[in-house]
């Protein structure tokens, strides 16, 4: 059961926090870096795209990741494995991320360590209109990173989902579109298996195959003047990225398997 407890995040995060903050996230990014470099063997392609979004964007666009979710551990250790280690050291550079907080928010030393980490806890079938998806917005509104795994669970199966339209409402409703990359990866539930005792493995091979930027700027202000509703919007463009993982998960089958067999 998700934990009751008072919202995470201060209204003004005092100096002590902003750097409890920062050594939280540069730890726990760091570990995953080394980890994936010297301990998994993880081939990235189109990594660039990942890392020019982050590093290199317009700084008035906010940014939006969106992957596939296999394992508990796919956020950090995707992460570590696509970025420079200078983004994890800087806390207002790192990432929002999303995480259901009858997972990760069930003890309060848990809630401290992912609220320091970033992490924004969701009530999985609340909708989009809760208030941990009014904060995102707000953190794409004020030029922020998030990431989300739209599936909205690890999927066990690996088939392709419906994704949930969360991911819609912070495109639909941002004040500046965001750019939006997509990525998917296979062998992540290899290095953290999905089941008991949830023992890291070493000498795993992860294979991430990060997608073209999608922007949604012409379709949102054309849904928009022609009076669709925000569900509408929101579909729309939930859609999109539905059809762009579908693209990128054959790519990244093919990816994987050459590496495999490597």
């Amino acid at each position: 059961m998700p934990l009751t407890f008072d919202w995470p995040f201060p209204e003004k995060p005092s100096v002590f926090y902003k750097v409890a903050s920062t050594v939280t996230i540069g730890l726990v990014g760091s570990l995953s870096k080394v980890w994936m470099k010297y301990v998994t063997s993880v081939r990235v392609e189109n990594g660039e795209i990942l890392i020019n979004a982050v590093l290199n964007r317009d700084p008035d666009r906010p940014l939006i990741t969106v992957a596939n979710h296999h394992c508990c551990m796919d956020d950090p250790l995707l992460l570590g494995a696509t970025l420079p280690l200078r983004v994890f050291w800087n806390r207002h550079r790192m990432r929002w991320g999303v995480g259901a907080d009858d997972i990760v928010f069930t003890m309060r030393k848990h809630q401290l360590f992912f609220s320091l980490g970033k992490t924004i806890p969701v009530t999985r079938g609340d909708g989009v209109y809760q208030r941990p998806m009014d904060f995102a917005l707000e953190q794409i509104n004020q030029g922020g990173w998030v990431h989300i795994f739209p599936e909205g669970k690890v999927n066990l199966s690996k088939e392709l989902m419906r994704l949930k339209w969360g991911v819609g409402r912070l495109i639909a409703e941002a004040n500046i579109c965001p750019l939006v990359v997509p990525f998917y990866h296979l062998g992540m539930d290899s290095v953290l298996p999905n089941e008991e005792p949830y023992v890291p493995q070493m000498n795993q091979k992860v294979s991430i195959y990060v997608g073209e930027p999608l922007i949604f700027d012409e379709l949102v202000q054309k849904m928009k003047k022609e009076n669709y509703s925000l569900q509408e919007i929101r579909k729309a463009v939930t859609d999109i990225i539905q059809n762009e993982f579908a693209k990128l998960k054959l790519k990244c089958e093919e990816l994987h398997r050459k590496h495999l067999t490597d």
